[in-house]
């Protein structure tokens, strides 16, 4: 799950942090931004033994705005403001902008009142996924490390797939949800995946990144699947305020009435498709 690229980035990465844990606990409005970075390992499947290593390289290049991403959580005691930093295409200078109609749009938490808003935008349709907080059942483990400047602590949990990537899509993942709903005697198999989270108990607050919260210390790493999030930069109790403005835009859906819209539509644009040719 893990690769030797993060095990250099730990080291490389220069933690910019002026702000001790004292001033944490002393100041009464307490607001913050972490800084991550994400690497997802490229999986080319059966297709891509066929590929020679140029081939492969070119394509990593071109799928480098996705396969590599920075984020901004905005963060206070009970909320949290997560946002993808624009990225340009490697190739055509452009905004990826197919590749955000199934990736995570601006998200907001509020863990104190169980809540999260997201805005979604799918082919110039913009939605507001009202619903509560991913449950999280996590396993704290007794390993260590340092990451920048915090001694951070491992913990571990086995969340569904599905609930982790509701705002992507897959022709796997219709597939899979046809065959349960047209056979009624089939036990559905919940796909799992296993996630590894390092916490920073000196940073006593709930937040990390994406679906991720509920450990007693900020998340500054996590590993799911082929990708890893590291956090590269923090900054506590900045000068300016920080404005955590939950959104309030697009029609508003749950997490799988989004998904059945996302799933729908893909179906749709597959058959004019074929209808065409």
């Amino acid at each position: 799950m893990k690769s030797n690229f993060f095990s250099v980035l730990s080291l490389v990465f220069i933690f910019l942090i002026s702000t001790s844990v004292d001033t944490i606990k002393s100041t009464q409005e307490f607001q913050a931004r972490a800084y991550y970075f994400s690497k997802s390992k490229m999986e080319l499947g059966n297709w891509g033994a066929r590929l020679s290593e140029a081939q492969k390289k070119e394509i990593e290049a071109r799928m480098k705005n996705r396969l590599e991403k920075g984020y901004v959580l905005s963060f206070n005691k009970e909320e949290s403001l997560f946002v993808e930093e624009d990225q340009l295409d490697a190739i055509s200078g452009a905004t990826d902008s197919w590749g955000k109609n199934f990736a995570p749009g601006k998200q907001y938490k509020n863990v104190k009142s169980n809540t999260q808003l997201q805005e979604q935008e799918f082919y110039g349709k913009k939605f507001l996924v009202n619903d509560v907080l991913q449950p999280i059942e996590w396993k704290l483990e007794s390993d260590s490390k340092k990451i920048g400047n915090y001694d951070c602590f491992k913990a571990t949990a086995s969340i569904p797939t599905n609930d982790l990537t509701w705002y992507s899509f897959s022709w796997d993942k219709l597939k899979d949800t046809n065959e349960t709903e047209n056979d009624s005697t089939q036990t559905k198999e919940i796909k799992m995946t296993l996630v590894e989270a390092w916490y920073a108990p000196q940073i006593p607050v709930r937040h990390g990144p994406l679906e991720y919260w509920g450990l007693p210390g900020l998340i500054l790493e996590v590993s799911a699947d082929n990708t890893t999030m590291l956090c590269s930069k923090l900054v506590l109790n900045p000068d300016e305020v920080i404005e955590i403005k939950a959104p309030s835009k697009g029609k508003e859906v749950t997490k799988l009435e989004y998904q059945a819209i996302i799933n729908e539509k893909m179906v749709e644009f597959r058959n004019n498709r074929m209808q065409r040719r």
